[in-house]
């Protein structure tokens, strides 16, 4: 994708066919509010060799998968899907571009980023990205102890001063104000970090701490160099109910589907609960229908075919 920086790109990973769906919405949001036409993705692997050859972007990357070594590190059944997620670090060997802003396939862009590809860092050994919500609202057992709202960065937040003054790390925060939520991650890819990530999961004694993956260890590695954005660039659906006092609708940049993809259930529009994501999931149907219309007029109906046996309703 193009942007402010020429030597600069948006990327996203795909390990899983039946998140196919997301992907292709992400791309067509993005294209869409950069004013291109959706042309390029910067990075896919793909399981399925049909999907492989349908996806005929010219810069798509095949990469080998990435995580700990056998035995170090396991995962509760119901996040089965982080062991995909470690393969995220791949984006820091992609040396050719100078600025990267790493995206989950999980979310939607409502408005243009592109500031992101020219926010000045303090080095090329920094990162930047927005704190992760450690609300934990599903209560989630097996989630960390100090999960819970009073230590969520996001709490204190109030509209509009969240949107110039993101929450700040302090020798006084509680442990979770340290952890960035890797749905969106703007960095420097360059062989020595590269390298010195691929060495830290090796060796690291905590590999077998981290709960959610890639992002713990984004956050360990990257302690005490990884600059706040404000939460509308990774502004997680659920954060609409658990912080609705940061939260509006027409300020979000950027939305991330975290836990039930919008894909598996189109939303009834019958719920008038203030707290249900169906409002959110339905902005992604809204782009889907969008990207429908697209795909048929340039008669790219083999590549809709794809999409159509991972959602849950026909559109």
């Amino acid at each position: 994708m193009s942007s402010v920086r020429p030597n600069s790109a948006f990327v996203t990973l795909l390990t899983n066919p039946s998140y196919l769906p997301g992907v292709l919405v992400l791309h067509d949001s993005l294209a869409r509010d950069q004013g291109d036409p959706p042309s390029a993705w910067d990075q896919g692997k793909f399981h399925t060799d049909r999907i492989g050859r349908q996806l005929t972007f010219p810069q798509i990357r095949y990469v080998e998968a990435m995580g700990p070594e056998p035995g170090k590190w396991s995962v509760a059944p119901s996040d089965s899907r982080f062991i995909d997620a470690w393969t995220k670090l791949r984006v820091f060997e992609l040396y050719e571009y100078e600025r990267v802003v790493l995206l989950d396939a999980d979310m939607l862009v409502r408005k243009n980023m592109d500031e992101l590809m020219d926010l000045e860092l303090p080095g090329e050994d920094w990162i930047a990205g927005a704190h992760a919500c450690a609300c934990n609202p599903r209560k989630q057992k097996h989630y960390p102890v100090d999960w819970i709202p009073e230590n969520c960065a996001h709490t204190p937040m109030i509209h509009p001063v969240c949107l110039k003054s993101p929450p700040q790390i302090t020798s006084e925060s509680p442990r979770p104000y340290g952890l960035i939520n890797s749905g969106l991650v703007v960095c420097t890819p360059t062989p020595k970090l590269a390298e010195e990530i691929k060495n830290f999961l090796k060796t690291s004694p905590r590999i077998h701490e981290y709960a959610f993956a890639d992002q713990d260890l984004i956050s360990d590695f990257f302690t005490g160099r990884w600059m706040p954005l404000p939460y509308i660039y990774n502004a997680l659906k659920t954060s609409r109910f658990t912080h609705p006092s940061m939260w509006r609708d027409d300020e979000v940049k950027c939305v991330h589907y975290v836990l039930d993809k919008p894909w598996m259930e189109k939303p009834t529009w019958e719920s008038d609960a203030a707290d249900a994501v169906h409002v959110t999931h339905g902005w992604w149907w809204e782009a889907l229908g969008r990207l429908e219309r697209r795909l048929k007029r340039e008669d790219c109906l083999g590549l809709w075919d794809l999409v159509g046996p991972y959602l849950r309703v026909s559109v």
